[in-house]
């Protein structure tokens, strides 16, 4: 059984019932919207975020969810979906998933309003339920998503990103989301419990920070085809292994990363030389240490609670994160 599959185990019922809700959320009155809603619903992910909601929400309450955890799950998952369509449009990337982007079937203009449609469905979805403090939590997400990608735009063009810079970019764009999912399940059962639901909205920021750091180390190490993709460094970004590498270098082995990451990013000789430099000053082995602690103070934040199916899965997905393939 494939790792995705067991993690879904405990809450396979769940998840089916909620991709019918998920997809009634979307509908509306206008054919092409429904057109394209079809399409994003027939092409989704792993589905990672709603995971969260269920699994949370089950092990905090033993095992019962409710109308407002199905109404978390499809909200996160709206409001995820607009981002992607969004991010779609900005980064001019003609493909998701390895099938065609809104943008590149239907143009940007399109691929904008779906967006924001998606984003008000979820935001209608809340308000229609008086779930204000769902939403609240998802509100706070979505600012922070747009700070965190803002922030990276604006350091990339310095390249003057410090490791305190970073982890603040990688939370606010990545990890944030995942902490919403966890706060979401918890706050869908028990409400009233804002110390529970601050520990797993952390216990999701963890995780996400996890996360990102592992899709950093993609870009360093061998992919299906069995070399390093080096996309990272195409694309400017300062990733961990990169800033390690970038502090602990003489001012000659700086100017020369800097130049090449700015000037030569083109280059596949010169991105090719970045990666053996990046790797020989321990930049992976540094990035992987800072992973494994955030995956550790993740696992530390649910030991207390009693051993289910829910906490297993969710042992599981926080050490697939990590161990992930791609």
């Amino acid at each position: 059984m494939k790792i995705v599959e067991q993690i879904k185990q405990p809450i396979a019922t769940e998840m089916e019932l909620f991709e019918k809700k998920f997809l009634e959320s979307m509908s509306s009155k206008v054919a092409l919207l429904n057109r394209i809603t079809y399409y994003i619903v027939n092409r989704k992910g792993k589905q990672m975020r709603p995971m969260f909601v269920f699994l949370t929400a089950k092990m905090i309450s033993g095992g019962t969810i409710n109308d407002r955890t199905y109404r978390g799950a499809s909200v996160i998952e709206l409001i995820h979906t607009a981002t992607l369509v969004h991010d779609d449009v900005v980064d001019d990337s003609n493909k998701r998933r390895g099938f065609f982007s809104i943008n590149a079937l239907w143009k940007n203009k399109i691929a904008v309003l779906v967006g924001d449609y998606l984003l008000s469905k979820g935001l209608l979805l809340s308000i229609d339920n008086g779930d204000f403090d769902l939403l609240r939590i998802i509100s706070v997400a979505v600012r922070e998503m747009s700070e965190g990608e803002l922030l990276q735009i604006e350091k990339a063009r310095r390249l003057d990103i410090t490791e305190e810079v970073y982890y603040e970019i990688i939370r606010q764009k990545t990890a944030t989301l995942i902490a919403a999912c966890c706060a979401l399940g918890a706050c869908s059962v028990e409400p009233e419990h804002t110390e529970l639901i601050e520990k797993m909205r952390k216990f999701g920021e963890l995780i996400g920070m996890a996360f990102q750091i592992k899709d950093d180390l993609f870009d360093y190490t061998d992919d299906a085809i069995g070399k390093p993709t080096g996309i990272d460094i195409k694309e400017q970004k300062m990733t961990l292994p990169l800033i390690y590498a970038l502090n602990n270098s003489s001012e000659q082995e700086k100017k020369w990363l800097i130049n090449s990451v700015k000037n030569h990013n083109k280059d596949k000789k010169r991105v090719k030389e970045v990666i053996e430099f990046v790797k020989k000053q321990g930049g992976l082995t540094y990035a992987e240490e800072k992973m494994i602690t955030f995956q550790q103070e993740a696992l530390a934040l649910i030991q207390d609670f009693p051993p289910s199916p829910y906490k297993n899965s969710l042992t599981l997905m926080v050490n697939y994160v990590i161990e992930r393939k791609k």
